[in-house]
Parts: C-alpha cells; structure tokens; sequence
C-alpha cells in the first residue's frame, strides 16, 4: 500500500484526488491538509469515506504524526511551491497538478529532489488525453509552423495562460524554427487582441462558466488547416494520471516535469 496525503483536499480538483485515493485497492490515504481547520484531527471526510483520516492545519504537525510516501498537491500557486519543497526536504515524493509554477521554481524543485534523492511529478495536465494532444501537436508543428494555442477554462481559474498551453508551447519551440506569425505590419486595435506571444506563437485564454478544461492546438498552411482538440468534462479525467504519478514516483530519485515521461 502507497501511504498518500493529500493537500487541498477540499477544492474541486482535491476532493476528486481525495476520492480516487480512498477507492483505490493499493493506495491508503493517511492525512489530508486544510490551513483553515480549526482542530488538529477532525474528520471531514464522512462524506467520502467511513475512514477516519485526520484533518491537519499545518504542514509541521502532519509530518510530525503522519509517515506518508506521497504527498497530492491540489492548492494554489504560492502555496503549491512551498509544499513540494517542503515535502521533498521531509523525504515525500511529491504529485502536483497545481499550475503557474515559474521557470526557476521548477529547476529549483528539481535540483532539491535530486539533492534529498526523491522521485516526484509536477504535471501541467494529468489528462492522458491531453499528454497525447501535445505529443501529436509537436509532431505537427515539424509540418506546419504557424499555430496558435486556445485554452478554455472554468472561470475560477487563477494563472493564465494554463499550465497546460504553456506546456505545449513549450514542445512545440523545441521541433519548430523560431518565427513571427501573421502581417508583419499587424497592430492590434485593442491590447492583448493577438494574444500572448511564445517564441512567435500566440496564446489565447478564454474562462467561462460551465467549462471545466479545453485546449485547442490550430495549425495553419497553405489550403489547409489543422485543429488538435482536448476536452476534459469531467475531472475525474485526471484521476488516471494522478494515480499513475502516485505509483511511479516512490521509484524515482528526481522530479519529473510532464505527464509524458511517465507514460
């Protein structure tokens, strides 16, 4: 059995982690986080599970009384860091599908899981669909460099654009030959009309309510086009994903950044 906390048990993404994690024959989940808890273990959980799995309020008293191989990040940016540091630093292998990590954060995780020798997962989408969705993109780009990226989200979503596009963006710069599309001579009447720019490319948000997680991939060329689609309507989408994380993780001794290399 893989011992599993989770922190942000109670947002929409957590309580759907909290959830596989209870149902699933090889995983035991032995602590969630809450800083807003009023009481050291109160169980909050009766509505998943007749477990009783306490409820912490700080980081420092879950590692003091919980022994756990995996720690599920589901917070907010700022706290999302802080975390994954701290659950390296205690020897916790950590799954992360918070999004708006930095550049820096990321190598500065990755340097401290290699450093304290644990495995751990940051994962822009834990969609598989959505992994494959940025795999045929990349391959696409090699034949068709001008793309533009439109992700659809919720409208309670904090960074933009997504973990998810900026990700892709990423793929797609390491095949494609750095370029500026459209008219040269191109303005934009109202600011921000064109979108985001990666390395040439052009990245739209758009957030709305009754959507949960989008992304297009659009290609153009000559008499043709191309459109890669990804939809996520559910959240339990992810779960496959999350739960791979969970199981290959305790076997790593760095921090992965991407779903893909795990597949």
């Amino acid at each position: 059995m893989i011992r599993i906390i989770v922190a942000g048990f109670k947002g929409r993404m957590g309580s759907t982690a909290t959830k596989m994690v209870l149902a699933h024959e090889n995983f035991e989940l032995v602590g969630v986080l809450d800083p807003y808890a009023k009481e050291k273990n109160i169980n909050e959980l009766a509505e998943y599970s007749e477990q009783n799995v306490p409820v912490f309020k700080t980081k420092e008293a879950l590692v003091n009384e919980i022994e756990a191989a995996v720690w599920i990040d589901f917070t907010i940016p700022d706290v999302a860091y802080k975390n994954t540091r701290f659950a390296l630093e205690h020897k916790i292998a950590p799954v992360v599908g918070t999004t708006g990590f930095s550049e820096e954060q990321v190598l500065d995780l990755q340097k401290c899981a290699k450093e304290q020798k644990v495995g751990g997962l940051i994962a822009p989408n834990f969609a598989v669909g959505a992994v494959l969705m940025m795999q045929f993109a990349k391959k696409a780009v090699e034949y068709f460099p001008d793309v533009e990226i439109i992700e659809l989200h919720h409208d309670n979503k904090l960074d933009a654009p997504s973990g998810t596009a900026i990700k892709t963006a990423e793929m797609l710069a390491e095949v494609r030959k750095s370029k500026k599309q459209g008219n040269p001579e191109e303005k934009e009447t109202l600011p921000g009309a064109r979108g985001a720019n990666y390395d040439g490319m052009r990245i739209h948000s758009v957030r709305l309510p009754g959507l949960i997680a989008h992304q297009q991939v659009q290609f153009g060329s000559i008499g043709e086009g191309l459109t890669i689609r990804h939809d996520s309507y559910d959240r339990s989408s992810f779960m496959t994903g999350v739960a791979l994380g969970c199981q290959k993780v305790v076997d790593l001794e760095e921090l992965i950044y991407g779903l893909e290399h795990l597949l």
